[in-house]
């Protein structure tokens, strides 16, 4: 990251403020992400049938035909909780663009000018990444996982009972939350990576010397994150590996850019 300008070190000495001003800056910026997710909760339970209806989809897709099967709950409340998760999961969604917003209002006035460009791209970059892991948790890994694990029913026999599923309201959204967030976090990848070596901490080639180690620590982040099966696993496992190549390749260009612009400079004084 390029060094501060004197101009660029005036404007950042003339947003200074008091301890006193900044807490009382932090507790409006709280208290307004606060209402904005309580708003988005009263939205989100309202339609939190809808939501978990959609949620649902890729199990009833893969039990269409079969009029008897259904979702079940054990708790009187089990179901109201359920909804209740659900709109917390839908909350957090909807609101995370104004909080990640009122965050970046707090911050930005004590970043530099170069900085604040430099990381403006990345608060853009997240939530459309974690959407790219949810959107393939939804579309692709759930609808095999759920098949996967419907192979194991088992119809009976002679002197065996038959092995079905009846799947819990609020197992089955806990299984697809931990999924989504798993995948959506860890999608982030590319755009912690490649931050970090937009502001220097690491190198493509040290990324590319880590590779191995990288390659372990995935399947142990994968096995931690998903249900204990291999599909699962694979699933996230195989994604990360190549988003992983990917933030080499994003570390590369952003090295080539960056010493483009230093000659840049360099010729013009």
């Amino acid at each position: 990251m390029n060094a501060p300008t004197p101009e660029d070190e005036e404007l950042l000495e003339k947003s200074k403020a008091p301890l006193l001003e900044h807490l009382v800056e932090l507790r409006t910026r709280i208290i307004r992400s606060l209402i904005a997710f309580f708003a988005a909760f009263l939205f989100c339970y309202y339609f939190s049938r809808e939501i978990y209806a959609f949620l649902v989809q890729p199990l009833a897709d893969a039990l269409a035909g079969q009029p008897n099967r259904h979702l079940i709950f054990t708790a009187l409340y089990e179901t109201f909780f359920t909804y209740v998760k659900v709109a917390m999961f839908g909350a957090i969604c909807v609101a995370f663009p104004y909080i990640a917003a009122q965050l970046w209002l707090f911050i930005a006035p004590g970043l530099y000018k170069n900085e604040r460009r430099a990381f403006l791209p990345f608060l853009f970059a997240s939530p459309m990444m974690f959407i790219a892991g949810a959107s393939f948790v939804y579309y692709l890994m759930l609808p095999y996982a759920i098949r996967f694990f419907l192979g194991f029913e088992s119809p009976g026999g002679h002197g065996q009972l038959p092995i079905e599923l009846n799947a819990r309201v609020s197992e089955y959204l806990s299984f697809v939350m931990t999924l989504i967030f798993g995948f959506g976090l860890c999608f982030q990848l590319p755009v912690l990576l490649t931050l970090l070596g937009r502001v220097g901490l690491v190198s493509s080639a040290q990324l590319a010397g880590m590779r191995r180690y990288a390659i372990v620590g995935v399947f142990a982040v994968a096995a931690v994150l998903t249900p204990p099966d291999a599909f699962s696993m694979l699933s996230l496992a195989v994604p990360l590996v190549a988003l992983y190549e990917i933030s080499i390749l994003l570390v590369r260009w952003t090295e080539k850019k960056r010493a483009e612009e230093g000659a840049t400079k360099s010729s013009g004084v």
